[in-house]
């Protein structure tokens, strides 16, 4: 995208007096005046884009090439009126105000810390950088525009996150070719699972490249060439893309432009004909719209229909849009194998798992120990491959041909692997010499008597020793007890015992095994077995040794476990498992019963969605449903779930809302109390968000080390989700994708059960209302 401005009436500006680069502290940069990098390579200053001359933006463009083109732009959102803006520099960075009021401030730079002697310049690169005078002569920048990219990268920008800095470069374009007011595209390094880009359109995904696998992007056409070269570079801390020029001499000026439309392109200016030409541009076909084939499905654009199932698989209702199913369901141990597919794109990768050292041999081994992982594949394809990837739960976004491509290994039952060449490889042993066999008989056989006598007692002292956990039965007495036990190869398991006075039923023990049995995502809780005799009704989970997580938020003591950066872990990943229930899964669950209590936390304190006996299983078309029983627990139920019976994907949302507004306080929402008013949570929390003093929410256990900006964050995200309409909350998908970004997020509006109350309903208790008989039971529960 070329941004032209004509010289008589699209682009006024005057030199400034000075013909140095830099900006020092008794320095001011007004509207006329122009700061030009040594060489004259890139020039900055106010300018007014498109036909518009009253709007003016202070900009960075390139000097030598006379139509100006724009590749970075501060107050993109806010405008300023002509002759009115001054650019200064103070010790906290470069701020950008008008002339009638200094301290009315447009755009700042925001440094984290003061600087002696600060210096604002333009470099040759088209960098603006700020920093100590002699800081930046040697390349140590306090802030830099590089970080802070709009619609532009050049050579040597670097495209991705830095999870130690908290910076994510991404790239959002003009809203129109004369407005560089953001637009409604985002395209970012996604940094969840193993990197890839995506392209956002709002909060859908229209557009992904795939994981980088050594020479390029899986999906995406190999970039480096004899003109630039491409690097793509993960860290323990972050991950980034970047190009640069092979020979950087003055005559070469490329850059990639994110247009408009959402397209993408290499650009590289044409001396010759004084214009912008494109040097490579990906024209994306019918197979690039992300998802188009379903789950499990793989589109072909060269093949009619487009959509194909891989083998082992199945199209649902004759439609491979709508996905592909297992002929036949995996059985974990019992002989699970992989099948060798070869793909042009590997599937989504932000449900995965990577180790950049392990062999494609210890991925394998690593994939079978894991009865949620269900592919794996290197992350490096050259010189033989190298590293691992594990998938998890169904695999989404595919291209073919499935004979050409990367190899990639799907799990398959033992069934499904008669005659498949790989399995047979993989399986093939060497016959042991005949001279062994009877000896190994007779050994296996004395062995095996006493083995078999020992396992007997082991059995037996493990059955006696089966013990409940004292936390969770106090917590749980509404279904029953939950017991700690180990099953016969010594794997420790978490047993829930139907309680004949609950509550609770066949259907909520039935609905919940449904629910859980067919989703597998690291943030679920994992269903082991279940048990189903006379009236005795279990349920055999995963052992998590860290209890739920009340068990720690709302505990003075244990509380202090939890930073901020723990916190804020559990938060994500509590919105990616709704993430997945709401939208990935093979069905379309909605919880109904999300609370404190029911996330439960692993040995690493990672967060699993539990409890699944209230969930609603809903049709691929179904948004919304009504019910005449309603149940849940008081403080996390939606309005309109709780008064009318209503309930949908936005329910579960202010319920997490309701989450993440405890998660940050350590306050419980039903049973808050505030001396100054007679406020829920919710109510305390959205007063302090409108007198902007939301940091007064923070938990007082929380150690000073917290990352300010990401909890207010949070906070507001909270409260978008807790808005009374349910088509005010937004989707899980975009949750997801506020918290991982720097966006501007919209403000809310009044929270749910926004009122005072003079008496409080004790939080412990869950509700069940009967629409038709308008009676109301009281059960206690955790």
């Amino acid at each position: 995208m070329a941004i032209v401005f004509m010289s008589s009436c699209l682009f006024s500006i005057l030199l400034f007096s000075s013909a140095a680069d830099t900006i020092t502290a008794n320095q001011t940069l007004r509207d006329g005046e122009t700061i030009v990098s040594a060489r004259g390579e890139f020039e900055m200053g106010f300018f007014s884009p498109g036909s518009s001359s009253q709007n003016r933006y202070f900009g960075i463009w390139y000097k030598k090439i006379s139509t100006g083109t724009v590749i970075w732009v501060a107050n993109r959102e806010t405008s300023i009126p002509t002759n009115s803006g001054t650019l200064r520099v103070t010790s906290k960075g470069i701020v950008l105000s008008t002339d009638q009021y200094t301290d009315n401030i447009i755009w700042s730079s925001n440094s984290s810390s003061s600087v002696t002697n600060p210096v604002a310049q333009l470099l040759d690169t088209g960098n603006l950088v700020f920093g100590h005078s002699n800081a930046i002569k040697k390349q140590n920048f306090m802030w830099q525009s590089f970080d802070h990219p709009v619609d532009t990268l050049l050579p040597g920008m670097k495209f991705g996150f830095d999870l130690a800095t908290g910076i994510d470069r991404y790239l959002t374009p003009w809203v129109t070719d004369g407005n560089p007011f953001p637009g409604n595209y985002i395209y970012r390094l996604d940094r969840n699972g193993f990197p890839q880009m995506i392209l956002w359109k709002d909060t859908i995904v229209k557009y992904r490249t795939g994981p980088w696998v050594g020479s390029g992007f899986s999906g995406f056409p190999n970039l480096s060439n004899g003109f630039f070269t491409t690097r793509f570079v993960i860290t323990q801390t972050g991950a980034y893309y970047m190009f640069d020029l092979v020979n950087s001499s003055e005559s070469a000026v490329l850059r990639l432009t994110f247009t408009p439309r959402g397209d993408f392109r290499y650009l590289t200016w044409n001396k010759q004909r004084y214009v912008w030409s494109v040097y490579l541009s990906y024209r994306m076909s019918e197979c690039d719209s992300y998802g188009i084939c379903g789950i499990n499905g793989v589109c072909n654009a060269y093949n009619s229909p487009r959509c194909k199932c891989m083998e082992g698989f199945d199209d649902n209702l004759n439609d491979v849009r709508r996905g592909c199913s297992r002929n036949v369901q995996l059985k974990c141990g019992k002989g699970d194998g992989f099948m060798k597919y070869r793909v042009q794109k590997l599937p989504d990768t932000r449900w995965s798992w990577y180790n950049m050292s392990l062999s494609l041999v210890e991925c394998e081994a690593k994939c079978l120990k894991d009865c949620n992982c269900t592919a794996y594949s290197n992350t490096d394809i050259r010189n033989g491959g190298s590293g691992c990837m594990l998938w998890f739960g169904d695999l989404y976004d595919m291209q073919g041909p499935l004979t050409d491509g990367q190899e990639f290994y799907v799990r398959m039952a033992k069934s499904e692997l008669k005659g498949n060449t790989y399995y047979r490889r993989r399986n093939s042993k060497k016959p042991v010499s005949i001279v062994l066999i009877p000896v190994l008989a007779v050994l296996a056989g004395v062995l095996g008597f006493f083995f078999l006598y020992i396992l007997r007692k082991r059995r037996l002292n493990r059955a006696a020793n089966l013990k409940s956990d004292a936390t969770d039965e106090r917590e749980r007495e509404s279904f029953g007890t939950v017991y700690k036990g180990l099953m016969e190869d010594g794997k420790e398991i978490a047993v829930k015992r139907l309680s004949k006075t609950s509550g609770q039923g066949t259907k909520e023990f039935k609905n919940e095994v449904v629910c859980i049995a067919k989703h597998q995502h690291r943030n679920l809780v994992k269903l082991v077995g279940c048990c189903i005799e006379q009236e005795e009704m279990m349920l055999i989970y995963e052992y998590l040794p860290n209890k739920s997580l009340d068990f720690f938020i709302f505990d003075s003591t244990r509380s202090k476990l939890l930073d901020w950066a723990t916190r804020f872990n559990i938060i994500n990943g509590i919105a990616r498992g709704l993430l997945y229930l709401h939208r990935d899964s093979r069905l379309r669950i909605i919880h109904r019963d999300l609370k404190v209590s029911n996330i439960l936390l692993d040995k690493d304190l990672n967060p699993k969605i539990s409890d699944f006996g209230l969930a609603r299983i809903f049709g691929g078309d179904e948004t919304q449903a009504n019910t005449r029983r309603v149940v849940g627990t008081y403080g996390y139920m939606s309005p309109e779930y709780q008064l009318d019976g209503l309930f949908s994907v936005k329910s579960d949302v202010f319920s997490f809302g309701v989450l993440v507004l405890e998660i940050v306080s350590g306050k419980k929402n039903g049973g808050f109390f505030h001396p100054d008013h007679h406020h829920n949570l919710l109510g305390h929390a959205w007063n302090l968000f409108k007198e902007g003093m939301s940091e007064e929410m923070i938990d007082s256990q929380l150690s000073y080390k917290v990352h300010l900006s990401e909890v207010l964050r949070s906070i507001h995200i909270g409260l978008l989700c807790v808005q009374q309409n349910p088509e005010d909350r937004p989707s899980m998908s975009y949750v997801v994708m506020m918290l991982g970004s720097e966006l501007v997020l919209p403000q809310p509006k009044k929270p749910g059960f926004f009122v005072e109350r003079n008496e409080f309903i004790p939080e412990s208790q869950n509700i069940s209302l009967s629409c038709k008989e308008m009676s109301i039971t009281l059960l206690e529960a955790r």
